[in-house]
């Protein structure tokens, strides 16, 4: 009896263990992701938005690639899924991260991490309109509060001003939001047949290949830069888009999604704090109460209603 109870006294410690590695995993992969808004932002002033994003991903392409033949050497893409898979690889990296880029370099990183906030929100409403999902009264409410809340956060000030630079690239950032929620709804008819890392890997190299052409656009704006930017894009391939997803896909194999999306809300105000201290960057009164009206919506629907499913973007 004894030696029962101490082995599942050792197994109660190694779960405990698990649980705080996959917690500080979640905590390090938030930090990652919510620090690539400046990243972005330092970054696109020197090398024009697509360019920056097929650097990135021609990184992220090869280091992804490389673990995947030799995790899963045997793993292979059914001819049924391709056309799925080279859509998806479209919206969830080509369009996604164009947009983001581009609205990045015309707004501020800090107003891109709050704007960031809704991809649960769109993903729920897109999901209602799409597949027909019945949403419970709670989850209506939230989806109204995070709408009003990202008003807030896009306008700034309260008003439209449709030619404002700001106003262009929040715009851009929330397209990139609306690409990043119809990318998981392709991604809805492939899970459970592929794992999460031969989708990530062969979505972005088959994003990446249609980055390649579209680059091509930038070309007379094409010219040597610093070693800081640099050092930027690499922050962007190895940090964000390889090891963030890794510790992501690894917390999620050992904490309750709930968990793991409250986490991924961090992004939002990791991402705020970082453009203010980093860049200076100033927040208006109004997008403070719209983040914050986004992030307690998405909190109530995931504590008092079915939890969301995991959509942020992996590769931020």
């Amino acid at each position: 009896m004894q030696i029962f109870l101490e082995k599942i006294k050792n197994n109660m410690k190694f779960l405990m263990a698990d649980k705080v590695l996959a917690n500080l995993a979640m905590l390090v992969t938030v930090t990652l992701w919510g620090m690539s808004f400046i990243s972005i932002k330092t970054a696109v002033s020197e090398v024009p938005p697509i360019t920056l994003a097929l650097l990135r991903f021609m990184i992220a392409s090869t280091i992804l690639f490389s673990i995947t033949k030799k995790k899963e050497p045997a793993a292979k893409l059914q001819r049924c899924d391709w056309g799925k898979m080279t859509i998806a690889g479209f919206f969830g990296i080509t369009l996604y991260f164009y947009l983001e880029n581009t609205g990045i370099s015309l707004t501020t990183a800090s107003s891109a991490a709050l704007i960031t906030a809704i991809i649960p929100i769109l993903a729920i409403a897109l999901d209602r309109l799409v597949f027909k999902t019945k949403l419970p009264l709670i989850q209506y409410m939230g989806i109204i509060g995070a709408m009003s809340g990202a008003y807030l956060a896009i306008t700034a000030n309260g008003q439209l001003d449709f030619s404002s630079q700001t106003f262009i690239g929040n715009l851009c950032i929330v397209g990139a939001m609306l690409s990043w929620s119809l990318y998981t709804l392709l991604n809805k008819s492939l899970n459970g047949k592929y794992s999460g890392l031969f989708l990530t890997t062969y979505q972005t190299l088959f994003g990446t290949l249609f980055l390649i052409p579209l680059s091509l656009l930038e070309y007379h704006q094409w010219h040597l830069f610093s070693w800081n930017a640099l050092g930027n894009i690499l922050y962007l391939g190895i940090c964000c888009s390889a090891l963030g997803y890794f510790l992501y896909i690894y917390a999620l194999s050992k904490l309750d999604v709930t968990i793991t999306t409250l986490y991924l809300n961090l992004m939002s105000i990791i991402g705020v704090l970082s453009g203010h201290f980093f860049l200076a960057e100033t927040i208006f009164p109004a997008q403070i109460i719209g983040g914050v009206m986004i992030l307690i919506s998405i909190i109530i629907i995931n504590c008092m209603a079915s939890p969301i499913k995991n959509v942020a973007c992996e590769n931020s």
